[in-house]
């Protein structure tokens, strides 16, 4: 998942980085991973990447 998918899904749930940081269950240096997957810094990790995906499919019924 490219930083724009990430940024673009977490905006689509009406989520701040923090929000989806918790709903993640990340801990307290969550919103800062969820800045770098959106930044390009760091690639987002398989099961989080999986987890935003059902988020957005749930929310909108549609594959991502």
């Amino acid at each position: 998942m490219t930083p724009e998918q990430v940024r673009s899904h977490r905006q689509s749930l009406g989520m701040t980085q923090a929000d989806l940081a918790a709903v993640l269950r990340m801990g307290s240096e969550g919103r800062r991973t969820v800045r770098r997957w959106e930044s390009g810094q760091q690639s987002i990790t398989g099961p989080a990447s999986v987890a935003l995906e059902l988020m957005v499919e749930k929310w909108y019924g549609v594959a991502v």
